[in-house]
């Protein structure tokens, strides 16, 4: 039934996005397990014709922040001003207050810009003086980054690098991709003119299936090994929360669910891993996060449950 909704996306997608399903798999499952997705690469890859593409195909409503150095809070979140005639304050809400959010290079803002983003990701709410305002449903953030070494990049604290259920990466395309792009439209052009594939029932739905995919005990025991590896391997300083292996275990169902299973395989897990724990570890030694590539290098030393 699954298959229905999500081979349509993942068909319209890969028209924008050439040669990558299986980034667009990746992204959808993040999607549909109610997480936050960060995409990280070079200026130029399609970070934001993809964010743009899966809001339309997903159908939902759609808001982009440019993120600067000169960007405040309140200009993500709304302010409450002062009316004479009513001699109260009245919230006027936010570029946030949408179902979808695009924050372009989240990594060019300040940190207490980026700290702004934190309730809201974690809690879908905004509390300004006093007051709690409910952000609509669904609400998903999609952010993208230019890699920490380019000239004016603030790092994202760990507090919010947790917040994303995923961080993955584009790359180059490969050659033949590469000439069909050079040879058509605009794709940002195609983005725009991309179809809804769901309504907002559809799509919770799909999300609400998600924690219903089964979970065998030995796949549970097989999540907790990769956990724990990470804790004790000696090439990481700080492994893997228990919170980042729920979200492992629900990207893991999310992307079961892209492949129209109702169960959850050691493959899904493996498929997910690197994008779920390399940008929460951190290596020995080192100031920065980790990557995919540690991130498979662990996964590697686990024995896949039989």
């Amino acid at each position: 039934m699954a298959n229905a909704f999500i081979e349509p996306i993942v068909k319209s997608l890969s028209q924008v996005i050439l040669g990558k399903e299986p980034q667009i798999r990746l992204a959808l499952a993040c999607l549909l397990a109610r997480g936050h997705l960060l995409l990280e690469d070079l200026p130029g890859m399609g970070k934001t014709t993809l964010a743009q593409g899966l809001a339309r195909c997903l159908g939902l409503g759609f808001q982009r922040l440019q993120f600067t150095s000169d960007l405040l809070p309140s200009d993500i979140l709304g302010v409450a001003v002062y009316r004479r005639d009513t001699e109260s304050f009245q919230f006027h809400p936010g570029p946030i207050f949408h179902q979808l959010i695009l924050v372009d290079e989240v990594n060019r803002a300040t940190p207490k810009t980026q700290s702004a983003l934190l309730e809201a990701m974690e809690e879908h709410q905004v509390s300004l003086d006093g007051v709690t305002h409910r952000l609509p449903e669904p609400f998903f953030v999609i952010a993208t980054q230019n890699p920490a070494y380019q000239i004016g990049t603030f790092p994202l604290p760990e507090s919010q690098l947790d917040r994303f259920m995923m961080r993955i990466e584009l790359g180059y395309p490969d050659p033949r991709m590469e000439r069909e792009l050079l040879k058509g439209r605009n794709r940002r052009e195609v983005a725009a003119e991309l179809p809804a594939c769901l309504d907002k029932a559809s799509l919770q739905a799909l999300q609400d299936r998600v924690p219903e995919l089964t979970v065998s005990e030995l796949l549970l025991d097989y999540i907790l090994a990769l956990v724990a590896h990470t804790r004790s391997a000696p090439q990481v300083a700080h492994g893997l929360s228990p919170r980042a292996g729920l979200a492992l275990l629900r990207a893991a169902q999310g992307y079961a669910l892209v492949h129209g299973r109702d169960y959850v395989l050691p493959e899904d897990v493996q498929a997910v891993f690197p994008a779920v724990a390399g940008h929460r570890l951190r290596p020995q030694g080192a100031e920065g996060h980790g990557d995919q590539a540690l991130a498979q290098r662990l996964m590697q030393a686990v024995p896949v449950p039989v």
